[in-house]
């Protein structure tokens, strides 16, 4: 089937390109790009004028639940929620249950994800085996199987000898490292941001040592291998500062941030709503300008979800006691368009970079760009639209969003994948 995209403005950071004209699409592939492209025969067109025409997104960041929980999230039921909100390709973190932790699974996994996402779905493989920081995983055998990253996520790999070894191995292998930032030492068992707010509503608090000493941590070894490492996550002004000095002393350092952390702060936490307990947790005011402004300059690459569905069992039990964790995919466009563009934080070009472009750029992914001959991953927004977010309305197994209820500003309209209309008039096809 063969579209053409007509009157949109595209948006395309990988080339530069910022200007109104056509997309045409065919056979899977960007067959042109450019002015007021004649409609071939058979050709569908769509008329995205008013709209912005990008890269399909890309999420390096999303818990998919496969194996072990897919009573909470499917490979299916997930990747529908990436379509909503306009990703075409997202990385699975390994935190499952069992993890994945050796060859046989990374490739068991990439074929069942073949099968039954509807979005490009790539895996990553745990860099220590259970992801209990002690023992190294068949690093290279990971890379050999498809994945395209290694992390602990969900607990960082705390122990310097093993992540200097994991750093150096991954380099090696030319695989990504990607850790997840917190000392359990200095976290213990907080359940929130350590703040006046943790104080008054009786909880533990999680120092925002435990982050950005794992952050300084983790530069110094990167440093010192000249290895790449990509900080996970990032929720505070110390993580983005060190982030910052390092990559202009060269430091080979990538990092993301996800909208809960550059929207809410702790005071959300005041009603003990569990959809606000997430890991690492919300921080103070000054931490979200900050990881504004880091995204703004340049020092945080990516804008990731973190996505991370729970049951109502999970949830909905007292504050402590739920698991920590929040949706995302469905909303990181629209919170980004509200807390970004139309605040005056950043532009369209460089959002959609942080969406789309740069993520892919980080993972070695063919996405991220609507060059002649690329894969015809795209997404079509229209930056007015509006929608109340409701529970009625999520795509995802479950509804662990911070954002229910909220009234959303920029939508996906349009979603293609390999040349596939999946999202049309924005809504599921």
């Amino acid at each position: 089937m063969k579209y053409l995209i007509k009157n949109g403005r595209c948006i395309d950071p990988a080339n530069n390109l910022d200007a109104v004209a056509d997309l045409l699409l065919s056979d899977g592939k960007i067959e042109n790009i450019g002015k007021k492209i004649p409609s071939p025969k058979g050709a569908q067109t769509i008329d995205a004028q008013g709209m912005i025409v990008a890269p399909g997104f890309v999420d390096m960041h999303v818990h998919l639940r496969t194996p072990g929980r897919e009573d909470v999230e499917t490979l299916e039921s997930g990747s529908r929620a990436a379509l909503k909100g306009g990703y075409t390709s997202v990385l699975m973190m390994p935190n499952t249950d069992p993890a994945v932790d050796t060859p046989e699974m990374a490739r068991g996994l990439k074929e069942q994800a073949h099968k039954e996402s509807v979005v490009h779905a790539y895996v990553s493989g745990a860099v220590t085996k259970g992801r209990q920081g002690a023992q190294l995983t068949d690093i290279a055998g990971l890379k050999a199987a498809g994945a395209l990253a290694v992390t602990d996520d969900g607990c960082c790999v705390a122990d310097d000898g093993i992540f200097r070894k994991a750093l150096r191995e991954s380099a090696r292998a030319g695989l990504l490292l990607i850790d997840h930032c917190e000392d359990s030492k200095i976290s213990g068992k907080g359940v929130m941001n350590e703040s006046f707010m943790s104080t008054k509503l009786g909880m533990r608090g999680m120092p925002r040592q435990a982050e950005y000493e794992m952050v300084r941590r983790d530069i110094e070894y990167a440093r010192g291998l000249d290895a790449l490492v990509h900080i996970a996550h990032v929720s505070c002004k110390e993580s983005c500062d060190l982030i910052r000095k390092a990559k202009k002393a060269g430091v080979r350092v990538t990092a993301e941030a996800a909208p809960h952390h550059f929207t809410l702060t702790d005071e959300a936490c005041a009603n003990y709503d569990t959809r606000t307990k997430m890991n690492p947790p919300l921080r103070a005011d000054y931490d979200v300008k900050a990881i504004k402004e880091a995204l703004a300059d340049g020092t945080l690459d990516a804008i990731a979800t973190d996505h991370a569905p729970h049951g109502l069992h999970d949830k909905y039990v007292e504050f402590d006691a739920a698991s920590f964790g929040v949706i995302g995919l469905e909303t990181a466009l629209s919170i980004s368009v509200m807390e970004l563009v139309n605040k005056g934080v950043l532009d369209w070009p460089r959002l959609i970079e942080l969406l789309s472009s740069a993520p892919a750029k980080i993972l070695g992914i063919p996405a991220g760009t609507l060059s002649k001959g690329a894969p015809a991953d795209v997404t079509v927004l229209d930056p007015k639209a509006e929608l109340l977010y409701t529970a009625e309305e999520v795509a995802s197994r479950s509804k662990n969003s911070p954002f229910i209820d909220w009234k959303l500003t920029g939508l996906a309209m349009e979603v293609f994948v390999s040349g596939k209309r999946l999202v049309s008039g924005g809504q599921l096809v």
